[in-house]
């Protein structure tokens, strides 16, 4: 799929406080974004995906993360591996204190074709196992670079972009050993809640394009509707419809990039029941139309 390229914001920033310890650098959307926060109060990230690869570091605390399809619930040490166009959302779990790193960059930031790094390494962030559990000397390899990382945006030496390059280029490729060497597997939250959630998330990912209503779905899953909407909007960050849409306009992006489908067609194909209502959806979550999306991603 193509993707949107943007130009690396090189106005970081560093932002110490009684509450929060931050090494702030680009932007999610950009091409390279990195971002380090200590956090003492309760905090969710709002549920959302972005064009982006993203790998989260836990240094410390616990949290619960919800990715594509599961909830998992993470501890200090952990790495997850977040595809383009996953939708995921961070949560709480117990206490809120909890320390992060996350980093996230494009395609085009390791150069076209990704020269530095070996055939099909990106492939780890389609994986059915997001969550790396690292044993502690594992941990150390992996914050040795992270801290590298911090250190470059700080001092802005000579060519420190350059080296935020290599330093990710030796953060991918160990991480991809890790991705065959982690002696744990990922810890996939076993509540029946959360079991039932995740049940209900996959159906939406198969039956998208048809007729999915909350009445159908309480039916399907035999769980009352007012039930069913209020676990999945505590669960997923979510609610149904609005994760419905979601679906149907990630895979409207797909279509749109990948095929020369009228826009009619592709809004017919994904379940919707008319241009209109389309377009008014793909706009609100993308802040642009379908056609100006399709011209931006177009491949020249």
């Amino acid at each position: 799929m193509a993707s949107r390229c943007y130009d690396l914001n090189k106005a970081g920033a560093i932002v110490i406080s009684s509450e929060t310890h931050t090494v702030s650098y680009g932007e999610e959307e950009g091409e390279f974004y990195y971002h380090r926060i200590h956090r003492t109060k309760p905090f969710e990230r709002n549920n959302h995906y972005h064009g982006t690869y993203e790998i989260y570091y836990l240094v410390s605390g616990e949290r619960h993360y919800f990715i594509k399809e599961k909830l998992y619930s993470i501890r200090a040490g952990d790495l997850i591996l977040i595809n383009k166009f996953d939708v995921h959302k961070t949560s709480g779990h117990g206490d809120p204190e909890h320390e992060r790193i996350v980093i996230n960059f494009s395609d085009s930031f390791l150069g076209k074709g990704h020269p530095l790094l070996a055939s099909g390494l990106l492939g780890m962030f389609n994986q059915d196992r997001p969550l790396l559990r690292l044993t502690v000397p594992e941990q150390a390899i992996i914050m040795q670079i992270l801290n590298k990382m911090a250190d470059e945006i700080r001092e802005r030496s000579a060519s420190y972009e350059h080296m935020l390059q290599v330093l990710l280029t030796e953060l991918l490729i160990k991480t991809y050993r890790l991705t065959h060497s982690a002696s744990l597997p990922a810890n996939v939250s076993m509540n029946p809640l959360h079991q039932k959630i995740t049940d209900v998330v996959k159906f939406i990912h198969v039956h998208y394009a048809d007729k999915i209503t909350l009445q159908g779905l309480s039916e399907t899953f035999y769980i009352s509707p007012f039930y069913l909407s209020r676990i999945f909007k505590e669960i997923t960050g979510f609610t149904i419809i609005n994760y419905l849409n979601l679906t149907r306009i990630r895979e409207a992006q797909r279509l749109l990039t990948d095929t020369d489908l009228k826009i009619v067609d592709i809004a017919e194909s994904i379940g919707f029941e008319s241009l209109t209502h389309f377009d008014r959806t793909f706009k609100k979550i993308m802040n642009m139309t379908a056609s100006q999306y399709r011209k931006i991603n177009s491949v020249p």
